[in-house]
This record gives C-alpha cells, sequence and structure tokens, in this order.
C-alpha cells in the first residue's frame, strides 16, 4: 500500500512476515479467509499460530467484509495474555485503565481520582495520566507520586504517565521510577513523524525501560495508543482509507511486545467518525484486526461533545466489546475527562460490564481488592459495604 523503498513500517511489515505462520491460510480469498475465521475448527490456538503471518492489509479486508457479530465472534476467539505486575487479558477477565487526569496536574486532585477509582476496583491495567504541562520535570513529579501510591498500597499494578516517548526516555536517566513508556502511534513513516517518532526511538525506550527491572510477573513495558483517521489528519495516509492506515499501526506496536494497546475510537471527532453509529463500527474493527495481528487490545469507548453520538452508543459499545474479550477500558470519574475535555466509560461502566458478563479483574489485582477488603463474596464480588480502614485514613489525611 506504502512503497517499501519509502516507508519503514512497510519494511517492518514485509520484513517481519512469518511465511511458516502464513503458509496454512496463504491460499484463500479474503472471502475465504472470514470463512475460516469463523469456522469452529479455528480457536485460540490456531488464531495464536497463524498471526504471525497475517499483515495488517489482510486483517483490514477481510474486516471490511465483516458484519458485526462476525468481528465480536473471531475477536472473542483471539486470546493475548501481558504481564507486567499483573496478568493482563486471561479468559473472563476485563481490566481498566484509572484515568485520573486533571486540568492542572493538581497532585491531590489525582491523589482523590486514584482513590476513587480503587474503591470500585479500577486500575489494573494501568493508573495512566494525560498530563496537562507535558515536560519533564513534571512527568517526574507525577510519576514519583504514583509509585509512592502504588508502593505505600502495595497494589499489584502498574503506572504511566502518557507524555511524549522522548520525554520517559529523559525521565528514566534523571532515575525516575517509570513502569510503562507510552506513546501514540500510525500506520506510516509520515504519520509517525508528525508525532515525532521512528522505530529506533521506540526501540531506545523500550530498552531503557527494561534495563529498570520494575516488572515483578512479566516485562511488557510499552504502552500504546492509536486511532482512526490520525494518518489522514496529518495527510501522511498516501491515499489509503482510514482503517488499514489503522492496522498498519498494529504492526508497529507489535514489533515492541506492548502490555497494553488501545484505540482512542471515538476522541478525534466527526471529521473522521461521524456518529455513534461509525464509532461502534470503527471500535470493533480496531478490536478484531489487533486481537488477529496478536495485540493485547483494549479500547478507550469515547467520544466527543461536537459528534452525532451520547452516552447510551457508548452503552452498546462497552458491551459489545466486553463481549468479544477486549483487554481492558478506561475508569474516568463520571465518565467525564475534565482535562481532555471529552465523554468515556466510567468506573462503574466497568462495574457494569463485569457483573453483566461474569468477567473479573486481573488475578493479582483482584486478590489485592479481596485482601484490602475493597471486594468482598465469591465469584464475580461485590463492593465491599463499608469503606476499608487504609482508605478510610486516607481519606482523612486528604481532608
Amino acid at each position: 500500500m506504502v512503497p517499501y523503498e519509502s516507508d519503514e513500517v512497510t519494511r517492518l511489515i514485509i520484513d517481519s512476515h512469518d511465511a511458516a505462520a502464513f503458509a496454512p491460510i496463504q491460499h484463500l480469498t479474503v472471502g475465504d479467509f472470514r470463512n475460516w475465521l469463523l469456522s469452529d475448527a479455528v480457536d485460540s490456538a490456531t488464531l495464536a499460530a497463524v498471526s504471525p503471518g497475517i499483515t495488517p492489509e489482510m486483517a483490514a479486508a477481510v474486516s471490511k467484509i465483516m458484519r458485526n457479530q462476525d468481528l465480536i465472534l473471531v475477536a472473542k476467539k483471539c486470546r493475548v495474555i501481558t504481564a507486567f505486575r499483573n496478568t493482563i487479558g486471561l479468559e473472563q477477565r476485563l481490566s481498566t485503565r484509572l484515568q485520573p487526569n486533571h486540568p492542572t496536574d493538581d497532585t491531590s486532585g489525582i491523589a482523590a481520582s486514584v482513590l476513587d477509582g480503587l474503591l470500585y476496583g479500577s486500575g489494573d491495567a494501568v493508573i495512566g495520566i494525560n498530563p496537562a504541562t507535558d515536560n519533564v520535570p513534571q512527568v517526574v513529579k507525577i510519576v514519583t507520586m504514583l509509585d509512592a501510591i502504588i508502593q505505600r498500597y502495595e497494589i499489584p499494578t502498574q503506572s504511566c504517565v502518557l507524555t511524549h516517548v522522548t520525554n520517559t526516555i529523559q525521565a528514566i536517566e534523571r532515575g525516575a521510577p517509570v513502569d510503562l513508556v507510552f506513546q501514540s502511534i500510525a500506520g506510516t513513516q509520515a504519520a509517525n513523524r508528525s508525532f515525532g517518532i521512528d522505530l529506533a526511538v521506540l526501540a531506545e525506550a523500550r530498552s531503557a525501560a527494561l534495563s529498570l527491572k520494575r516488572g515483578t510477573v512479566g516485562d511488557n513495558v510499552m504502552y500504546f495508543e492509536t486511532g482512526q483517521g490520525s494518518a489522514l489528519s496529518a495527510n501522511a495516509h498516501h491515499g489509503m482509507d482510514q482503517q488499514t492506515c489503522e492496522a498498519r499501526a498494529y504492526a508497529v506496536a507489535r514489533a515492541f511486545k506492548p502490555l497494553l494497546v488501545n484505540t482512542v475510537v471515538g476522541f478525534i471527532g466527526p471529521e473522521y467518525l461521524f456518529d455513534g453509529k461509525q464509532i461502534i463500527r470503527a471500535g470493533l474493527e480496531d478490536h478484531f484486526c489487533a486481537k488477529l495481528l496478536g495485540l493485547p487490545m483494549g479500547c478507550d469507548v469515547c467520544y466527543t461533545n461536537h459528534a452525532e453520538a451520547d452516552q447510551n452508543d457508548m452503552d452498546v459499545l462497552l458491551t459489545l466489546l466486553a463481549a468479544a474479550g477486549c483487554n481492558f477500558v478506561m475508569g474516568i470519574p463520571g465518565s467525564d475527562d475534565i482535562m481532555l475535555n471529552y465523554q468515556t466509560t466510567s468506573f462503574h461502566d466497568a462495574l457494569y460490564a463485569r457483573r453483566l458478563l461474569g468477567l473479573r479483574p486481573a488475578p493479582e489485582f483482584e486478590d489485592w481488592l479481596r485482601r484490602m477488603q475493597i471486594f468482598e463474596g465469591e465469584g464475580v464480588a461485590q463492593l465491599a459495604s463499608a469503606l476499608p480502614e487504609p482508605f478510610a485514613q486516607a481519606l482523612l489525611v486528604m481532608a
């Protein structure tokens, strides 16, 4: 789709293609590939084996001739498991990113949102903050604060400040307690250049994070965000449709063995996805393509206030993605990000999805929730009827 000679993402896709993994499906047309994916003979192990032989263009092509139920059913069969301080992506599990953003990066405000999320069982995927003031000293300050909370309460989770990858590298060089390295990525070299990155800087960042050896149960240290329309908005799409560009971003992510990847499906606005119906479809497409390519895919089920969408549309997409085996969703106070000014999913929404479909948090995090008496009961646990003592004390201190 983009010439090999002029695009490093194309070179990555071609050079890393696994011909042996591709062999079982190489004779199929796109239509036959759809039928094969949906067949009862194809299970999670089969899909994991062929995944290195599937290119993003193949995944995008087959998704275009699939109904929503097809995208859900096949994605459900894809099981991608990653680990850092807990294990994400196991069957019948749904994790959440606790997103305690604050418009002035006020540490008390951030801490209040973190506490709120933990008391609803959110935060096993990551406690991840988009800084309002994006510079290295601020990154160091916030990541140090998050690390103190995690260490104080011995929470089996990881933190991340969603800053530019070069800021995180500098923070690591200054001795900051960095768990995960974040970066937004796209599906062409030109689009990634517009983000100020290339494959080499991502490799440098991963190496720096691995050198800290902060994981306890695994070493997946990267966190990537994507979203349909980013290449088009940068005029770096080379005439491709935005879904194929999006799928190519997953090839970039796949190369760096991330802990987390998510599409911020409705954030870019109606310039690229007009209404709730298109956002729902795009979210299912993104999740399907990423899982087929072997990524630990989550979704920021969201929309901007100038889109023809509302929270009912988000309820629909959340429910469909949870049924499809989505690795994680966002948890934000009241569904409303007061720093980024968009609408997403709340702590309550994640509880709804878990209760509806019998889903649970990451096992290490769930054990911690029970030890801290935040969860009680068997199976899909209920919230405790009383505020746990350690957190009651924290509230007194914050007050």
